[in-house]
């Protein structure tokens, strides 16, 4: 889907790290000399690393059961199993326009039909259900609110196809706000709060798993980090994930009343487009059209109007001001700096309302 390859980096620095190295005074495993002048050996690296090693392994049984390939005419993503009567949570961009997919489970059998309950594709979240939910077996979603920076998690998924795959790597931070590129699948979601991880993943990921050492998803990994000097190609180790908390919040809603209710996030209540200056770079937003009723028309902002910063951050694009607006809440105040079609500058003041559902 939209996830590069995150590469081998950190699996490479595993595996230099686990040989044992000849024994000398100061390397590990070496023995060390005592006040008496015998000798006590230090625990080996490949000693420690066996309550690891177990700890991934049960992992890895308990967890890979609940997550799913999804399959579409035109490709393929990852699900989590979310509930004993067939629902599965994945991404927006996964399901993409499909009402209609097939299911494979990670232990084997053939694909199963399963249909589209509903998307939310401004948080690349949905929530497909399956025909047959014998044999499912629901995930046990943890609280991403208690994440901490360090902690060591695996990304379950089916990366290009290769059905139960597993990468490791650590939450490398908290709280990012991260916008997806548009594709024909996609609007370009803004995702606020996401996890940062160095778990590789790569296409056909998405949709997937991101758990931690308890056996609990406390992520849905979404996209990898580009780097421009790569010609877009991946930048390694450096991959999203939407919260558990995020995606259980959004699943039940639609599980319970077939859409989402309460989004939680704050809207303008415009539409627009970005605008290119004479100098052929980004200059700001411009308004197509305003919400009747929004935050925007009442403080008097209109269509022809060049949205240029929110609360005196500068937004040139329209990802730039959906990631800002992603970071307030609904009711919110927000100052927005605006040009007039006449070429005034101004700064109204938006009183900021629930981006809806759809």
């Amino acid at each position: 889907m939209r996830e590069f390859v995150a590469g081998l980096a950190a699996t490479a620095v595993l595996l230099a790290g686990c040989g044992s190295p000849p024994s000398s005074p100061s390397s590990p495993g070496a023995a060390t000399p005592t006040s008496t002048g015998t000798t006590s050996p230090t625990a080996s690296p490949t000693a420690s690393l066996q309550p690891l090693e177990a700890a991934y392994e049960r992992v890895i049984t308990n967890v890979l059961p609940s997550i799913v390939q999804i399959t579409t005419k035109v490709g393929l993503g990852s699900g989590v199993v979310f509930d004993k009567a067939g629902h599965i949570v994945t991404n927006a961009h996964v399901v993409g326009q499909a009402q209609e997919m097939e299911v494979t489970l990670a232990t084997g059998g053939p694909p199963r039909p399963a249909k589209l309950v509903e998307s939310f594709p401004a948080g690349d979240l949905a929530v497909i259900k399956v025909d047959r939910p014998d044999g499912l077996r629901p995930a046990k979603f943890g609280d991403s609110s208690k994440l901490r920076v360090g902690q060591i998690v695996l990304a379950m998924g089916n990366p290009l196809g290769f059905s139960g795959s597993v990468t490791n790597g650590i939450v490398s931070a908290l709280g990012r706000t991260v916008t997806e590129p548009q594709s024909a699948g996609s609007p370009g979601a803004t995702i606020a709060g996401a996890i940062q991880t160095s778990a590789a993943i790569n296409p056909g990921n998405s949709g997937g798993a991101l758990v931690d050492l308890s056996g609990q998803v406390i992520g849905i990994p979404t996209l990898a980090a580009t780097d421009p000097d790569l010609g877009g190609g991946a930048a390694p180790g450096i991959g999203f994930a939407i919260p558990s908390n995020t995606a259980t919040d959004i699943a039940a809603q639609i599980v319970k009343d077939g859409k989402v209710t309460n989004t939680h996030r704050a809207a303008l209540g415009i539409r627009g487009s970005t605008v290119i200056g004479d100098d052929g770079q980004p200059s700001g937003v411009g308004v197509a059209r305003v919400e009747r009723g929004g935050g925007a028309e009442k403080a008097g902002i209109r269509a022809g109007d060049v949205i240029v910063s929110i609360n005196d951050k500068e937004t040139p694009t329209m990802a730039e001001l959906a990631e800002a607006i992603t970071a307030l809440k609904p009711g919110d105040k927000a100052r927005v700096g605006v040009i007039r079609a006449s070429g005034k500058r101004e700064t109204v003041t938006v009183t900021l309302g629930q981006l809806p559902s759809e």
